[in-house]
This record gives structure tokens, sequence and C-alpha cells, in this order.
């Protein structure tokens, strides 16, 4: 296997390692030192990969069920036997703590195991004395695959999962700022698969495009920014490419008066902040009653000064710096706008580097129509909104384009449920946060999202509906 933590690291294509005549580097968010190169493929090599899952399709969509899920399963079992291997990649191109590395690796074998679960759609309508209508899922063709660099191989997994189970054939594309690890993976679970079943082919922001629109690939699922979705929903648009898009979120938390604070303080911190608040569903706004706002306010900045962040590769790190300079400027400039605007900000300045760190930071209650408010941070950066009335929580919650997920946090589970079938959101979570599972599905409404991912609903999303109508004989 080609060591990915070198100027080895290759493409699969075809079964086979595949390198490029440029190459990327790729940069340790912790000390900005370039830690490997990648392949910068080129349209040939692009047109290669496709060319070599279209050419795996019949054989691949024609094995039984049960043989598909049996390499699921296995690729779990080589990605579970490689986990420190994985984590400490995922670290140093990435930055999150091992620790959470180590649960990225694990939750992402857990669901291609769970995946392998799952059943495909279809059955029979009708079966009368006239006629027998049945439907039957059909795969698609070839997949192409984006996945994002703030989640790289879980979020691959929730696409190259169902993609496979339902028979397609796919090419992945990694985030350039994360390659290393979907090339390892790649590399350890090749020999499970016919040739040509799983692509992966890394390059530069060019590539994406390129995979879009090429003619030889049937749906596209990407996850990743709702301006971003939108070029990958016209480039698509050309050939009628089936889409499932996971875009940005907004996600505000209501936090009703009659909650334990200090209970639920460390809760509301690692939902806002774990992955240095590089979470699509994290809590990006906090909407806190005014009757235990400040006391609630107090208990979060206190709770805030334990928490150590540096290098994720360093023992006992627990927030990591964000993944790459653009991120880390973007943050930095939101800052920059609470402070000019006079709001209050909670929080050390932002350093000079090395290392793309951005502090935690809590912005005491601006206005609703602030950038830090109306904008996705996707960092370490938390606005927190005082509320008088439950009405008043959820019209200030449901404005904006976004709506992927929501939480609400109350010890009256009636009231909670009440507030949350009144919120426009793809998931609404009572009491916690973040929970996902292969078996639930995951969507967005408005401008996060197109589709969904994960139990039985994402499956459909890479299948086509067969429907046979046989007239019985009088």
């Amino acid at each position: 296997m080609n060591d990915p933590m070198s100027d080895d690291a290759a493409m699969l294509i075809g079964g086979a390692a595949v390198f490029a005549d440029e190459r990327l580097a790729v940069v340790d968010p912790a000390t900005e030192a370039i830690v490997a190169h990648v392949p910068d493929a080129s349209p040939g090599d692009l047109d290669a990969a496709v060319a070599a899952a279209r050419a795996a399709f019949p054989g691949w969509s024609a094995t039984p069920i049960a043989s598909r899920r049996a390499v699921l399963e296995a690729m779990a079992d080589r990605m579970l036997a490689d986990i420190h291997g994985l984590k400490r990649l995922l670290t140093r191109e990435q930055g999150k703590p091992l620790a959470e590395a180590e649960g990225e690796i694990g939750a992402a074998a857990h669901w291609l195991k769970g995946t392998a679960a799952l059943e495909l759609p279809g059955g029979v309508i009708e079966d009368s004395a006239d006629r027998l209508v049945e439907t039957q899922a059909v795969p698609l063709g070839v997949v192409g695959a984006i996945a994002p660099w703030n989640f790289p191989m879980l979020l691959a997994m929730f696409k190259l999962g169902p993609a496979l189970l339902a028979g397609n054939t796919v090419v992945l594309k990694p985030s350039p700022f994360t390659p290393l690890t979907l090339l390892r993976f790649g590399m350890l679970v090749a020999d499970l698969l016919p040739p040509g079943v799983l692509n992966i082919v890394t390059g530069g922001d060019r590539l994406g495009p390129w995979l879009t629109a090429h003619p030889g690939v049937d749906k596209v699922s990407f996850t990743g920014s709702t301006e971003t979705g939108r070029k990958v929903m016209r480039s698509a648009a050309a050939t009628l490419k089936r889409i499932t898009l996971e875009l940005g979120g907004n996600d505000p938390a209501i936090v009703m008066p009659d909650v334990d604070v200090d209970a639920i303080v460390p809760q509301l911190f690692w939902a806002a902040f774990g992955n240095a608040g590089q979470v699509c569903i994290a809590i990006k706004r906090l909407y806190v009653h005014a009757a235990i706002y400040d006391r609630l306010r107090d208990a979060l900045v206190a709770y805030a000064a334990t928490v150590r962040i540096g290098d994720g590769a360093t023992e006992g790190t627990q927030i990591g710096p964000v993944a790459n300079a653009d991120q880390r400027a973007r943050l930095r400039d939101l800052i920059a706008d609470c402070k000019a605007q006079g709001y209050r900000v909670i929080g050390d300045d932002p350093g000079e580097g090395p290392g793309f760190f951005v502090p935690v930071t809590i912005v005491d209650n601006p206005p609703d129509d602030s950038r830090i408010v109306q904008e996705e941070q996707f960092g370490p950066v938390l606005p927190l909104l005082r509320f008088d009335t439950s009405d008043e929580a959820v019209a200030r919650a449901n404005v904006g384009d976004y709506a992927l997920g929501a939480s609400i946090w109350s010890a009256d589970d009636g009231q909670a449920r009440t507030i949350a079938a009144r919120l426009t959101s793809g998931t609404v979570w009572i009491n916690e946060v973040q929970h996902l599972s292969p078996r639930i599905p995951f969507g967005g409404q408005r401008q996060s999202g197109i589709g969904l991912e994960n139990g039985p609903e994402g499956l459909r999303e890479y299948c086509g509906l067969r429907t046979i109508i046989t007239r019985k004989h009088g």
C-alpha cells in the first residue's frame, strides 16, 4: 500500500494506484507545514476514473445484494483494523484532536455496517385477479461523490455506503484540504471490490466542476456550502443528473427557563464548539430565555476557560485549529466586524499563528440583523441571543435561508414538542443535538439542501424505480 504521508500518494482508478503530472500540497492546520503532496488530477485522469466506473457497473449492479452487503461490512472491518493509522492521518490533515479523529473513523465504519443492513425499496403494489404490479429498485449508474473537509471520512461514507449497496459504481472526490485519509482508505479496501467499482480522484478547485459536469456521471452527491451547491446544481442540469445536496446550516438552539443550567452547559458548549465549530449541524445561534440568560452566559464562559486548545496531535487537546487558512480568515473577519459594531465579544484575540487557530469566542446578545447572526460562521464563534417568550424565540429562529437542524432544551417535553412542531428545520432535537444514525433520514429544507441522506429514504436517493405491470390471463 502506498503511503499517503509521502510523495508516493496515489489516486485509485480502475483498482490501480495512479499518479498525476501535477501535485497538490496538503498542509497541517496546526503548524501550517506541508505534510504531503497528492495528485492534482487532469481531465484525462477523471475521464479514466469515470470510464473505469462505467465499465465496472454491469458486473457490480448484477452482483447479488447479499454480496454487496458483505463487501460493505468487510470495508468497515478494514477501516477499524487500521483505525490508529487513519486517525493520526486525519488529525494531521484536518486538525481535530486524536480522540475526535478516532471517533470519526469508528463512526464511518459504523455507517458502512448500518447502511449494509438497509433494505432496497420496492415491492408489490397490486396483486389482483386482473394484474400484478411490482416496483423494483435499480441502480442509477456512476455516482460522483464529493466529500467535505470537516468530516472527510464520515461524510464520504454517507455517500459511498448507499451508492454501493444500491449497485452503483463511484468516483469519489475528497476535499483538496483533506485527501490523505480517504486515499489511505481506498488502498486499504481496493482488493475487496472489483476494479473500477470505487475510484478516488484528488485535485484542486477545478476538479469538482469537471466531475459534476461529466457526461459519464449519472448522479452527484455533494456536501458543502450552499454557494457551491448552487454551482453543482447548475452544472448537473445540462445532463439532468440526479443530485443530493447537503448544504449549509445556521442552526438555532432554544433554551427554556426551566432547564438545569449547570447540567446542560457542557452539552451546549460541545454542540457549538466541537470540531472547532466546523459542523453543519452545530449550534450556531443560541437563544436563551431572559430569566436565565446571564447565568447561562457566565457558566458557558467559565466552562470555555477550562477547555484546552492546541495541536490535535498533542495528548489532552480538546479543540484543534480550524481546517484551513481561508476559514480562519473568514472567522477573523466576523470577529472583527462584531468588535467594530460595538458588540460585546468574549474571548481572546485571534493570534497570528503558526497554525489556523481561532479562540472560542462568545458574542453577547448581538442584534438579529448582525452578520454573526445572519451568516453561518462554521467555526468557534457563537452568538448568544436573549428572548422573553417562546413565540418570540420561534419567530426569530425561523428567520433566514437555512433550515438544516435545530434544538430545544426544556424540562417540559410536552412544551418542547409543541415548539419543535413550529420550527422550520429538517431535524429538530429535544434535549440533545447532533444525534444521527444510518437508520435515520437526514436533510435540510430551504437552502440547506435537496434530498436526504441515511435511512431508507437516503438509500432511495441512489436508486431508480422500475415498475413492472403484468396483465393476467383470464
